[in-house]
Order: C-alpha cells, then structure tokens, then sequence
C-alpha cells in the first residue's frame, strides 16, 4: 500500500517536473535533470533491478547516450536515449532476456497507463470519508468569522485613506500574481502536464499485463527435438507451406528425408547461381574498378545495391526456413548443413561487393544519410550472417537468433550515436571539394553545428558554381530515383544567413535549460564573428 501511493505521487512529481523543464525548451541540461529523477524513481521502486547485469550494462550505455544529446544534441542521439531509456524500463520492471519482448513489455505500460495510474489511487477511497467530514466541519465554522471580516474590512477601506492606498497596492500585487499563474496555468500548459504525467507513468508504472514476460519464460537459446503428432503439423503454416510445395513427400516416415534432400537440391542450385554472381562481382568491381569514369556508377550503387541487400535477407529466411524444427537433429543432414555454410560465406562475400560499391559511391559522390546507413546496415548483415552460422553449427533456436541480433543493434545504436553524423559529412565532404560535388541544398538541411563550418567555406561554395556553369561538373542527388539536382544556388550566402539568424532567434527564446555544447558552440562561433566584422 506504502509502495504504491509512493508510485502514483512520484508520478504526478515527474509530470510537473517535466513540464517545467521542457516546456518550450529544446533537449539540453533539462534531460539530464528530468532523466536523474526518472532513474532514481525507477530503481527506488524496483529494488531488484539494482541487481541486473543487464540493467547494468543498459544504464552504461543509456549515461552514454545521455552525454551525447549535451554534447551532440543530434536527432540520433535523442532517439538512443529513448530507445535505452525504455529498455531500462522494460528490464527493471519485468523479468527479460530479450530485447523483443522487454519492447513489448514496454509498449503494454504505454497503452495501459491511464489504468494503472487510477488503479495506485483505487484504495485510498476508504480513507477519505473522515477527511471529507473535517473539511465540512471546517468550513462550516469559517464562514461567519470570514463574514464579519468582509464586512469591517470594507468599513475601514472607507473610513481610513492610509488603509485604502495599501488596500490597491495589495490589490495589484495580487492581480499581477493571477496573471502569472494564469500564464503558467494556460489550457496548453495544463495539457502539456498531463502530457508530462503520462509520459512519467509509462516509465514507473508496471503494467499488471504480464503477456510478453509469460511468452519470453517458455523461450530458451538451445533447440530441443520435440514430438509432433500429425495433427499438430496440420496446423502449424511452416508445416502447411511443406505440404503445399512437397505433397504427399512431407508425410510419412519419410518426410524428414524428403525435406532433407529438397534443402541440398535448392541450397546447391543457389550456391551455384550465386557463385556466378559474386565471380562477376570480384573480377568487375575487387580489383582495379574505375569508379571516376563510370557513368553507370549511380545505377550500378543504387538499384544494385538496393536489390542485392534484399537478396541476402533472403537469404538467411531460406536458412531460417530449412533448419526449423526437427531437420536440425536428422542424422543425415550433413551436406545440408555444409550447403548452409558455403551459402553464409557466399553471402557474406556478396556484402563485401556491395560495400565496394558503397565506397566507390561515396569516394565519387561525398557522404549522406543514406549512404552511411549502408555501411550500418552492411555491419549489421554480416552480424545476422554470423549468428546464422551458429545458430546451425550449435542448434540454437530463432528466440536465440532474435535476441543477439536485437541487442547488437542496441549496441551499435549507442555506438553511432557519439559521432556527430552531420558535422563529419559536411567536414568529409568540404575536405574533398576538389574531388566532390558539392550539394549545397543537402548540406543547408544539415544541422545547426554545420553553419559555421558552411559560413567558413562561401568561396567554395562559389568555386563549384563557377564550376557549374561552365558545365565541368556535375554530381546526382542522394535521393534513390536518381534526379538530378543544382550543385549550387546562386542564393546560397543567403539561405546560410537565413539559417543563421533563424538559429540566433530561437536561442534567444530558450533558458540555460536547453543548454547543448553544439548549440553553444554554433552561438558563440557567431557572436565572435560579428565581434570581429564590427
């Protein structure tokens, strides 16, 4: 009972503490404070979690992300800081393995908030007719004393001068003080607490739901050989899409066999057909490749490399897909098994031919969101390959694949989020301004820490539309349809500028709460430069 008033007042402490540390304020310090309350109410609420590893390593790389939204305040840091923030969430409050399943958990607290916040107030309803009763009584023996008082201060107002002027200058001290907490108290401002209140009990209230936990307790790394009658094999899809492709040859004794033999007849075609690929790939593109003199570059990296990343997700499905259930223990599945790696290794091999196009890309091109993504997800790829080749080598199941998948994202996720993405493109892509394009308009939808370094480099700027116009050069968007866009506008000191003084307006309206050292150092970079052009 304790615990739980407990939990519904922290709540109502988050939200108000919430609404006044972001309202109308941009992530800064005010996360870090709002952050430090969140931690120590979760862990004051549910002790155990102190004891997690898990929630351990989680809060290393949550403070991480933490110091990035401070030091970077990129939209990738915020997201990391969510993304860990709620996994904290999910692993203190309920029993996980999984990344999967503590998200899952999570997302029941979100929808079952407002339940759960009443449900901390349901039991102090029999303590409240007594307290009802002693409010009555007192009010009752107030009014006439509150009376006799109206009426003699009015008295006084009248009869004595001194008195009045004191009685209007305490009037409008009071006036003034209702004009302020009608301003703090706006209808936007009260919606924005309970915003905040929300947000505070999706954190610290556990939701009674325990679906995602009771699913995660059946789950475990290493596969098991299970019996499965006839009539539960009829009812699971992985079976029925058996039988739809093999027939009457997925029945039987045999069936083990059967589909024993189709995974080397299809595993052997595919390897055959994506040697023919990767041979093309390695003797084209590994050695010796052109990349400043092909003018299909932009097709090859685009729709290659788009088709070739689906094509090994594939992949590991088809992998999924044979070594389900009881295949996995049959005694004679060795060459099956040895398809399987060959056709990790050649996929694996196919990622290397796609980031060589990637890089050839960038080399030409400059970097950009979408081509850093790749590499990203290239990393990623050859993450899910990896635990492929275990989960067939040491009979792991898909809850195992999952999980470790899962939490390398998470891990990469913090990883990424140290870097200033936006300042290293723009400084990657001005250092090589000899050799790359410039894409002025890409490079003005950069973030705010970008604008001194653009500012710092108008003449290049000018350069390359000299460039333009003597039609020597030419770059392709990053967008994936291939369009054509200007390299640079003529109006590019003016939109820096614009951008500039729509920057310095907005910092004028925020408080040290949404203080960042990237929006401090953008702000100080051109107070310093207006210094020293006066």
């Amino acid at each position: 009972m304790r615990k739980q008033i407990s939990q519904g007042l922290l709540v109502i402490a988050g939200g108000i503490l919430f609404s006044l540390v972001f309202w109308q304020e941009k992530l800064g310090i005010n996360t870090v404070l709002f952050d430090a309350f969140t931690l120590a109410a979760i862990f004051y609420l549910y002790a155990n979690a102190r004891q997690s590893a898990v929630v351990r390593w989680l809060l290393i790389g949550h403070l991480i992300c933490l110091a990035m939204i401070v030091v970077h305040n990129t939209l990738l840091s915020k997201i990391a800081f969510a993304t860990t923030l709620l996994l904290i969430v999910g692993f203190a409050e309920y029993m996980h393995r999984s990344v999967w399943y503590a998200g899952g958990s999570v997302l029941l607290n979100i929808v079952f908030c407002f339940a759960s916040f009443a449900e901390q107030f349901k039991r102090r309803k029999s303590g409240t007719g007594k307290k009802r009763k002693g409010i009555a009584r007192f009010i009752r023996f107030a009014i006439f004393p509150l009376l006799l008082v109206g009426l003699f201060f009015l008295i006084y107002l009248s009869a004595n001068s001194v008195f009045q002027v004191m009685a209007t200058r305490m009037e409008l001290y009071v006036a003034q003080f209702f004009n302020a907490l009608f301003g703090v108290f706006s209808p936007q401002r009260l919606l924005f607490l309970v915003f905040g209140i929300y947000v505070t009990g999706c954190l610290l209230m556990r939701s009674r739901v325990n679906y995602f936990s009771a699913k995660e307790t059946g789950r475990t790394d290493v596969l098991l050989r299970t019996r499965i009658s006839w009539r539960e094999r009829t009812q699971r899809p992985f079976y029925q899409l058996i039988e739809a492709v093999m027939g009457r040859f997925s029945k039987g004794m045999l069936a083990l066999k059967n589909e024993n033999t189709t995974g080397i007849i299809s595993l052997l075609l595919l390897n055959l057909l994506l040697l023919v690929i990767n041979s093309i790939d390695i003797s084209y593109l590994w050695f010796d490749f052109d990349y400043m003199g092909d003018v299909f570059l932009y097709k090859m990296v685009h729709d290659g490399t788009e088709l070739l990343i689906v094509s090994i997700v594939l992949a590991m499905l088809v992998l999924l897909f044979f070594f389900k259930g009881n295949l996995n223990f049959y005694r004679r599945n060795k060459w099956l098994r040895y398809g399987s790696y060959a056709w990790i290794v050649q996929n694996a091999v196919l990622v290397i031919s796609v980031l060589l196009r990637d890089y050839y890309y960038i080399a030409r091109y400059g970097l950009a969101y979408k081509r850093i993504g790749v590499l990203f997800f290239l990393l990623m790829v050859l993450i899910g390959l990896a635990t492929v080749f275990i989960k067939i080598w040491k009979q792991r199941t898909s809850y195992f694949l999952f999980r470790v998948n899962a939490w390398a994202g998470v891990i990469l996720l913090v990883v990424a989020s140290t870097i200033h993405w936006d300042e290293f493109i723009a400084s990657y892509n001005l250092q090589r301004k000899d050799r790359v394009p410039l894409d002025a308009e890409f490079l003005l939808t950069l973030s705010d820490k970008t604008l001194p370094l653009l500012e710092a480099n108008l003449d290049a700027f000018k350069q390359a539309q000299l460039k333009v116009q003597e039609g020597s050069s030419g770059f392709n968007s990053d967008s994936w349809s291939g369009s054509r866009t200007r390299i640079c506008d003529t109006c590019f000191a003016e939109q820096l500028l614009a951008r500039k003084d729509l920057f310095l307006q907005q910092q004028s309206h925020l408080s040290w709460l949404s203080w960042n050292y990237a929006d401090a150092y953008t702000a100080r970079y051109f107070r310093n430069n207006n210094l020293n052009h006066h």
